[in-house]
């Protein structure tokens, strides 16, 4: 959990994420286009993935944990805590202030 906490904290965004996620995807594409440059850790391709992705599930709390989202190092969720941020108008405040977007 300690390697987690400290990736996730490098970045304003990190997305822990599969490459062969379609969700994974749909998530960095949807930061994209809200001119967001998340940093992306795809976890099938690290040495330690599986490491990564067990410490995951345990913050989740259920599965699949990817992708996580992180946003100024602190934990926002997977794919449907982001997107219910967004639609409650709560995401982009977050953003702005972790220093992700400046408009």
């Amino acid at each position: 959990m300690d390697n987690v906490k400290r990736m996730a904290s490098q970045n304003a965004v990190v997305v822990f994420s599969k490459s062969t996620c379609p969700m994974s995807h749909a998530i960095q594409t949807f930061f994209h286009d809200l001119g967001v440059h998340p940093t992306v850790h795809e976890i099938d391709e690290l040495p330690n993935g599986r490491e990564i992705e067990r410490a995951l599930a345990n913050l989740v709390g259920r599965g699949p944990p990817i992708p996580a989202t992180f946003i100024g190092g602190q934990f926002v969720g997977p794919t449907d805590k982001v997107m219910s941020l967004h639609l409650s108008g709560k995401l982009v405040p977050m953003l702005r202030k972790a220093g992700a977007l400046w408009l």
